[in-house]
């Protein structure tokens, strides 16, 4: 069994007096990609956002074993890179001067980068794929490129676990296959862990090794993609009459997409 970095047990989360996140289980160690998947309003989002101590929470979320809720400023940055939904882009900033403030939590403060964190911002360039278009200004770029530029700021953390919330949400199929291929390469080269919000169900079977189903807050089912992702699972929490087939590396998702809803 892998080494837990991040575990979470019956997290609940209330945003104005309203539940989201009422039960949701999860867990995740170094060279693993864990999955959230769950129809819209389910709470993926949320729940994601107390995994990475940003929003506040009961039940218990720990980090390398201690409560997230101790860890603050430099010290959370240290122990997870989040990547946004909708991250803000600024003008006037340079892809290389984003990706360097992703080294500020291993900065001191009034202190500049040295050699070690120039060498750490250009490896989290290389392996993200950004280090091509390094000045190009932020606001010049495609979604896929704008994706990866966050993904090297989190990479520029140096932490062991990666959360990604709906990165491929607005992106065509060739920059979701290529963000696909690069969140694999981190997990299986470089050990990191990903915990990936994801909608595309095909897209998680075919990256995770593990995923976690959410449905209206809880987390109802976890595992396998194939143990997990099954045409009852579909039918349960998608309303759809459905099943996934492939092998892993490639998978397809065929609906019935006539047929009556079974809600």
């Amino acid at each position: 069994m892998t080494d837990r970095i991040l575990e979470a047990r019956d997290v609940r989360v209330a945003i104005g007096g309203v539940p989201i996140v009422h039960g949701a289980d999860l867990h995740a160690g170094a060279g693993e990609l864990v999955a959230i998947v769950g129809p819209n309003g389910a709470g993926k989002s949320t729940f994601a956002r107390a995994l990475a101590g940003l929003q506040s929470f009961e039940g218990e979320i720990t980090w390398n074993g201690e409560d997230v809720r101790r860890l603050r400023g430099r010290r959370l940055a240290r122990t997870r890179a989040f990547v946004p939904q909708r991250a803000r882009v600024p003008d006037g900033v340079s892809v290389i001067e984003a990706v360097r403030i992703g080294r500020s939590p291993h900065v001191p403060p009034l202190r500049r980068l040295v050699t070690a964190d120039h060498e750490a911002v250009e490896r989290a360039m290389e392996r993200a794929g950004v280090a091509g278009f390094a000045d190009r200004m932020l606001s010049t770029l495609s979604g896929g490129e704008l994706q990866r530029v966050q993904i090297a700021i989190g990479l520029a953390q140096e932490t062991p676990v990666l959360l990604a919330d709906e990165p491929t949400s607005a992106l065509d199929l060739g920059a979701t296959a290529g963000l696909a291929r690069l969140l694999r390469d981190l997990v299986e080269h470089h050990g990191i862990a990903v915990v990936l919000v994801v909608h595309d169900l095909a897209l998680a079977a075919a990256v995770a090794d593990r995923v976690v189903v959410v449905s209206r807050g809880r987390t109802v089912s976890a595992g396998p993609p194939a143990d997990v992702l099954t045409r009852e699972c579909l039918r349960d929490v998608w309303q759809v009459d459905a099943a996934l087939e492939g092998d892993g590396s490639r998978t397809a998702l065929h609906v019935d997409w006539l047929a009556p809803s079974t809600l």
